[in-house]
This record gives structure tokens, sequence and C-alpha cells, in this order.
């Protein structure tokens, strides 16, 4: 058996972005005032807000910094859970709360 793993439903890069506009607006920031500290283009900015893109870890480091946040604030709330793969792509994924039997 392997595991792999996967999103929570809501989507980690849609999740990303709701962090991102709210530390953003917390820090009193327009995109390009964050854009501007944190050495990157607006338009970067916008992707990653709009979840179109997901940062690389120096960017999350660079937008965390750039909002006067961690970069764990900018990931809250996204988790993964893992499932099981068995022989012939079987994708075995425990219910929320409950363990995967090991085989």
């Amino acid at each position: 058996m392997s595991e792999v793993a996967r999103p929570h439903a809501a989507g980690p890069s849609r999740r990303f972005a709701s962090n991102l506009r709210r530390l953003r607006a917390a820090a009193d920031l327009s995109q390009e005032g964050l854009a501007f500290r944190a050495g990157m283009h607006r338009t970067q900015i916008s992707l990653l807000e709009s979840g179109e893109r997901m940062p690389r870890v120096e960017t999350l480091i660079k937008l965390a910094a750039g909002v006067g946040a961690t970069p764990n604030d900018l990931l809250e709330g996204i988790d993964w859970d893992p499932v099981t793969v068995v022989s012939g792509g079987l994708v075995i994924t425990p219910r929320a709360g409950e363990e995967a039997d090991d085989e």
C-alpha cells in the first residue's frame, strides 16, 4: 500500500487566497503596497489572492513578512488527509474522525 495526500474539499489555493486577503487587509495594505514590501509584482499578488496561483516557499516567506505575519498564518486551515491506494488503483478515504485500516 502507498499513501498519498489530498486536500480538503475547500481547496488549498482558495483557502490560501482568503488568508492572504484577510492578512493584507488587517495590515492595511493595498495589493501594490504588499507587492512593494514583499519584492514582488502586483499582478502576482492578484493571482495569489484569486486562488489562481499557489506560492513557492520563498514567496510564502516574503508574503508573510510583507503582511507582518508568519507563514503558518497564511497556511491556516489548509489540511491534508492521507488516502490509501491499494492494488488496482482503489482509493480508500477515511471519513472524518476515522482511521484507515492498515493491511
